[in-house]
């Protein structure tokens, strides 16, 4: 046999075990994926690409790995990847549509659901998801004329909230001279836990004054703490209300000594939302001075129509009370430092370097958050274990690394930065050498993602947190995500 026949005859065989060895990888990935264990999915698919890198189904299965842990941003690159490779593959466009879906890009979503339907005229499931994204995309052009039209219109103006009548047969929670009181907040944590509603008139009373509140307020609410004195900050709580009771069950009820930082994502995705955020509101207005609230990435409309938070309203209550719900997020403050040192955000840090306090301290926050720049960031962004700056994983804001925080402290005279945002297996992580602190408060996310919970203890004297576990506790039967996006209820294929 010539040289060069048994130099190809060689590259052969390795390219063949290669692509042996990529196709076992996948398969481990797959079992993995199966179980739930979407990080080491992820890991052994990367492995396979590494190995056969034109192969586009491995790119397709990582994007839908990536779409169950949030990172819609590399989802979306993997599904074009994939697309790329093979223009037929009709499960790319499926998950591409599905990341667009997940980062409110309806348009973009759809001209995908009508590749699929072009290629497969019978398929059902993509005849279904085509026509309901067709719909949501004429719905928010329809809300977009109507919004403009109302942009100076608060939903205040339009209420009678004196002229409703609370009915003889209702039996809850009623506030006293309009005002919330301690024993009211008692009854209507118990109420709720026994799946009582609330009756509208109390709940617009209370979000009509607390958008008084938050209204007040700078976008960097700025507090001070004695030495004897603790806050608790808590991450994340995604509609898990019954969570919500336990964390006050575990720590004490709110109180003007016992003061809480509940920093963003109070709603979406968990079907309990609105006792989230209502019970939440109460004790902003209670003791206004010692309980505080961040916004979030989900305090925003596009996040809530497509996790859940608006059909939910709709569906206890009205499009009328989600749209004063709207606007009362949108007055939350962006960021809080505690006693000059330590800042406290729900996304993390700036895709530019030099922003300072003052900058934070100048954003106008009344309104839906851009897709750019320092109001977006401080929703959106996410830590990363290397130096330098780098895409989001989320397809939003970007990535930020141990240089990057220490900037950051050192230009502002800070000690550290607590943010949340993310699922934690612990519930917390400490990162960049302890100057990132991340906590998240939702254990058991979403009834599948088994993490714990956690808050952290701020003390007065030296402001070092303090980390404490919870695990989940049951709740009614009733599934996260009840109330989300049909389209997304109907699954990413």
């Amino acid at each position: 046999m010539a040289e060069g026949e048994r130099a190809a005859e060689a590259e052969g065989v390795t390219v063949n075990s290669k692509e042996k060895t990529a196709e076992e990888l996948k398969e481990l990935a797959n079992e993995y994926f199966r179980v739930k264990d979407y990080d080491h999915a992820v890991q052994y698919y990367t492995q396979a690409i590494a190995l056969s890198p034109d192969t586009a189904i491995y790119y397709g299965n990582r994007s839908l790995a990536y779409l169950r842990t949030e990172c819609y941003g590399y989802a979306l690159a993997d599904a074009s990847q994939a697309i790329q490779l093979d223009a037929k593959y009709t499960k790319g466009y499926y998950r591409r549509a599905a990341s667009n879906m997940a980062l409110g890009k309806l348009k973009a979503a759809l001209k995908d659901y009508e590749t699929v339907v072009k290629v497969r005229p019978h398929d059902k499931d993509a005849q279904m998801k085509f026509q309901e994204c067709s719909k949501l995309v004429r719905q928010k052009a329809f809300e977009r004329a109507i919004a403009c039209e109302q942009h100076n219109r608060s939903v205040v103006d339009s209420l009678d909230i004196e002229g409703m009548t609370i009915e003889d047969e209702y039996t809850g929670p009623q506030l006293k001279d309009g005002k919330v009181t301690l024993d009211f907040m008692l009854e209507l944590m118990q109420f709720y836990k026994d799946q009582k509603k609330l009756h509208r008139k109390c709940v617009y009373q209370m979000l009509v004054q607390v958008k008084e509140v938050l209204s007040q307020l700078p976008s960097l609410v700025e507090i001070s703490f004695e030495k004897s004195q603790q806050v608790t900050v808590c991450g994340d709580t995604h509609g898990q209300f019954y969570d919500l009771m336990n964390i006050f069950h575990l720590n004490g009820l709110p109180s003007e000594n016992n003061p809480y930082i509940f920093n963003g994502d109070f709603v979406d995705r968990g079907s309990f939302s609105v006792e989230v955020i209502v019970t939440l509101c109460g004790f902003k207005l209670l003791y206004p001075a010692h309980f505080h609230l961040l916004r979030g990435n989900h305090e925003t409309d596009t996040m809530n129509q497509m996790y859940g938070f608006e059909g939910e309203v709709k569906a206890k209550y009205s499009t009328q009370m989600f749209q004063l719900f709207s606007e009362v997020f949108q007055w939350l403050p962006l960021a809080m430092c505690v006693n000059q040192r330590v800042l406290i955000m729900h996304g993390g840090l700036f895709s530019e370097d030099g922003v300072t306090l003052d900058q934070i301290r100048s954003i106008e926050r009344n309104r839906q958050p851009p897709d750019s720049g320092p109001m977006c960031d401080l929703l959106w962004s996410d830590p990363q274990p290397q130096d330098g700056r780098s895409t989001s994983k989320r397809g939003v804001s970007c990535q930020f690394g141990p240089d990057v925080t220490r900037r950051f402290l050192e230009e502002n005279g800070l000690d550290y930065i607590i943010r949340s945002h993310e699922v934690k297996p612990e519930g917390y992580e400490l990162a960049h050498n302890g100057l990132c602190v991340t906590v998240f408060s939702a254990p058991n996310y979403c009834d599948q993602m088994g993490n714990k919970g956690a808050y952290i203890h701020l003390s007065g004297s030296d402001l070092k947190p303090t980390f404490h576990q919870f695990e989940a506790v049951p709740h009614p039967n009733v599934k996260p995500m009840l109330y989300a996006n049909s389209l997304l209820q109907m699954g990413m294929m």
